[in-house]
């Protein structure tokens, strides 16, 4: 498929006006393809005497093309792309009939068959370039027009669209007409959907997903709909655009490839979202953010688009940041920014130190297939941390001023930055371009570190900078707490410029000195050697969980860098982790603990060693949680202890019991974590995971054998797995990742170590016939991540030099590799 380039896209959106798209779908026409017809109205301007151009469609079947009434040639399709020749000045219309393909990957129209109950569900994808797969489009995001939507679908099914939807009869659907919005934000969901609705400020507002998930849905109901009225009411305090269309749906759609898509009135979630087994607080809060999230894109992309790809910061890090802010101002779930720190600047601050690196808002994206790559951690993470740095620095009322400024001027059409950097530039006296350079232009992640200097009683801090951006830093000083052994209290808060003028006197030498105290800066943070041997024994005295996700960020990052034996932060982790009651925080470190450390930093020798410590610590908020009042901590002590489980007799036994003693009982979700657990040391068998697959026949329910089924340490079950993976092309993409999921596992390197060096070619050949979701599933999924040796370093290298993969999985490819590159020097400093 062709590209779309940054140059043919301004070449045709200087050309023409696109006005109006008539899509009718028939989704009657069998499970393999469906029928679509596209009638578009657009002008041609006035500059030339005729004009050459093209419009895309991806067809199973391009059947007839009209032009001005004119039939055109459809075996003149090159690709994805119609030429249309000779155009003269002024208005006209091109009609497409096509039959299209359902897909099995999650991009277009994607089919879905409910192995619980056998109903068949299909949903819209269409970013970035995936309309093509759908309808005949002008595809490119400047190119907005209002859109008519009818679809004709089988009896018994509900239609969703970006509209209100109305039951015409015989299976016909009408979708009412929107305002001017891009291609690929046009959004159809299809099925014999169980829905809850009601209305907000005068609005019908709805969550929908399929009918074996009803019962989780009617469930979390009330709070879906209290965060949904909360974000809404939040938003329209904050701006003054209303909210810009008829109707708001949510829909939980399955087998989906991200959090979710900000479909104007429609808004596509992953149905995991619909929690069919018991969950902590902190996915809640995550849930919510989501929400909060794709609400904010009504405005920050839907209202204002982007004009090109290179401006994907102006939907995605404002997306972010107001998802974040607004779940902590509008509902329950007042801790977000812990969460943030914990899961979300980590992914940043990795992307940002790696070759594949890019600004927030680069110079110039080539392409579609480049501007697919930009949806990483930068976009949203960095992004999102820059501008709560901008609010710091600019201020909150000039900051609100500005994007209400920047949604006036540009509400139903596009933007790039330089336009919204002049909307914030007329609502303050600050020099916002210059601010724009340093942190939008730019690429990694500064460091900063205390320095203390002078006698004890007149002490005074400076803050060196590594790296070129301006910071405006809040730097926490703590004491021991007389009044409680173990615990710190704050003495003060200091903002302080970056860099500075002059040294800070601060009296007497505290404890502990926390840059970036309250996460409000974008910088890798270091500690003074006084410091660090305050935390190595008082962390968790800190009293502020924010304040501890930026220390454990800081400990985090020092391994990563080298400066830190993993060891070490196995240690502090065992010391401090059994008093910490954030449910983010426990989680994160955790993870870290194990995915990262225990089974990439630590050599194979040591990695038993690591096991138990992380058993051991398992164990203990395990018991902290006997009385039943933490069920969260519990929760996530038990799966980490699923995770860490060395040997099987305690898990087993859980497992066979039906609970862990003390609660929590098994639901399906913890049952099929030990069920892989038990597959990975070889302590269960085919007929086992058969006979849990009976028990739980949901779509979930076969992601969860076909992960066991690969965790098996068995060599015929290896090799089916791999055959799935790689020659078949049969898996959609859950059970893609499913089984990539299962197949690697460190305690079975021995047995899968001819695969690491068959898995390049079959890689870059799989992600060449299935497309971006597939190769983003195997290279982030599929790709040997436990191998940490120079071998499969240099495989890869050969590969990415010699192989030619697909962009997307040649992105991640270069993301792994730098990543086991970390991995061999974090080990050679630690031995060294």
């Amino acid at each position: 498929m062709s590209v779309l380039t940054r140059d043919e896209a301004q070449t045709r959106a200087s050309l023409l006006d696109v006005h109006h798209y008539a899509i009718d779908l028939d989704l009657t026409r069998g499970d393999d393809t469906f029928d679509s017809r596209t009638v578009i109205r657009f002008t041609v301007r006035d500059e030339t005497d005729t004009t050459d151009t093209f419009v895309e469609v991806k067809p199973a079947e391009l059947r007839t093309v009209t032009l001005d009434g004119h039939p055109l040639d459809p075996g003149t399709l090159d690709e994805n792309r119609l030429a249309l020749k000779n155009l003269t000045p002024g208005e006209h219309e091109l009609r497409v009939d096509a039959a299209m393909r359902y897909s099995r990957t999650g991009e277009g129209m994607h089919r879905f068959t409910d192995p619980a109950d056998g109903e068949t569900y299909v949903y819209t994808q269409l970013f970035l370039d995936d309309v093509q797969r759908v309808y005949a489009a002008f595809d490119q995001p400047d190119l907005k027009a209002v859109f008519d939507l009818t679809v004709t679908a089988p009896e018994g099914w509900t239609v969703l669209a970006n509209g209100i939807t109305e039951h015409t009869g015989d299976g016909r659907w009408k979708a009412a007409t929107t305002p001017p919005v891009s291609t690929y934000l046009v959004a159809v969901a299809a099925g014999p959907w169980h829905s809850v609705r009601t209305e907000h400020r005068g609005l019908p507002f709805g969550i929908h997903c399929r009918r074996s998930l009803a019962r989780h849905l009617d469930a979390d109901a009330d709070e879906l709909f209290e965060v949904t009225r909360g974000c809404f009411d939040r938003y329209h305090e904050r701006f003054t655009e209303p909210y810009p269309f008829d109707s708001y749906d949510q829909a939980f759609v399955p087998e989906f490839n991200a959090g979710a898509m900000e479909n104007p009135g429609l808004v596509t979630f992953r149905d995991e979202y619909v929690f069919r087994s018991a969950v902590t607080d902190t996915q809640r809060q995550t849930r919510a953010v989501t929400i909060a999230h794709e609400m904010a894109h009504m405005w920050f992309g839907d209202l204002v688009t982007l004009k090109w790809w290179d401006d994907i910061w102006l939907n995605e890090s404002f997306a972010e940041y107001m998802g974040y802010r607004t779940t902590a101002e509008a509902t329950r779930f007042t801790g977000t920014w812990t969460g943030f720190g914990v899961t979300r600047k980590p992914w940043g601050y990795d992307a940002d130190q790696r070759p594949s690196t890019h600004p927030v808002a680069p110079e110039n994206v080539s392409d579609t297939a480049s501007a697919l790559l930009n949806f990483d951690g930068i976009s949203y993470a960095k992004g999102a941390s820059a501008l709560r740095q901008l609010v710091t620095w600019l201020g909150e009322k000039d900051f609100l001023a500005g994007i209400n400024t920047h949604f006036e001027r540009h509400k139903f059409a596009n933007a790039t930055l330089a336009d919204f950097i002049d909307s914030l530039a007329a609502a303050t006296d600050r020099d916002v371009h210059a601010w724009a350079d340093a942190w939008l232009r730019t690429t990694g992640v500064d460091t900063i570190t205390p320095r203390i200097t002078g006698d004890n009683g007149d002490r005074a801090l400076t803050v060196d900078r590594t790296g070129s951006r301006p910071h405006r830093v809040r730097v926490g000083l703590y004491d021991p707490d007389l009044t409680d052994e173990g615990r710190l209290t704050l003495r003060s808060r200091l903002d302080i410029d970056v860099p500075q003028n002059e040294p800070r006197p601060i009296g007497k030498r505290p404890a502990l000195t926390v840059l970036n105290d309250g996460d409000l800066t974008y910088a890798k943070i270091r500690f003074d050697a006084h410091s660090f041997q305050t935390l190595r024994t008082g962390l968790s005295g800190l009293p502020d969980p924010l304040t501890r996700a930026v220390v454990w960020n800081a400990l985090r990052d020092a391994v990563r860098d080298g400066e830190l034996a993993p060891t070490a932060y196995l240690d502090i982790a065992r010391t401090h982790l059994p008093h910490e009651r954030d449910l983010a925080l426990v989680d994160g470190v955790l993870t870290f603990a194990g995915a990262h450390v225990t089974d990439r930093y630590l050599t194979p020798e040591q990695r038993p060693a690591a096991l138990t410590t992380l058993t051991d610590l398992c164990r203990d908020l395990i018991r902290r949680t006997e009385d039943g009042d933490h069920p969260g901590l519990r929760l996530i002590a038990v799966r980490h202890r699923i995770a860490t489980a060395a040997h099987p007799d305690t898990i087993a036994a859980w497992l066979a019991d039906g609970t862990v003693p003390g609660g929590p009982e098994l639901d399906p979700e913890l049952r099929w974590r030990i069920l892989t657990r038990l597959a990975v040391l070889g302590a269960t068998d085919e007929t086992a995971i058969a006979a849990e697959l009976a028990n739980d026949p949901s779509a979930t329910g076969r992601e969860g054998a076909a992960r066991c089924r690969a965790a098996l340490p068995d060599a015929e079950a290896k090799s089916r797995a791999w055959e799935a993976m790689f020659a078949t092309d049969n898996l959609s993409n859950y059970l893609f990742t499913a089984t990539a999921q299962g197949f690697w596992q460190p305690e079975q390197a021995d047995l899968v170590r001819d695969y690491v060096s068959r898995y390049y070619a079959e890689a870059v050949a799989v992600a060449a016939r299935r497309g971006p979701a597939i190769a983003e599933a195997a290279g982030r999924w599929a790709f040997p991540a436990h191998a940490v040796d120079t071998d499969t370093l240099r495989l890869g290298r050969q590969c990415l030099s010699d192989a030619d993969p697909i962009p997307a999985l040649r992105r991640k490819l270069t993301d792994q590799l730098d990543d086991l590159a970390r991995a061999l020097r974090v080990r050679e400093a630690a031995t060294g």
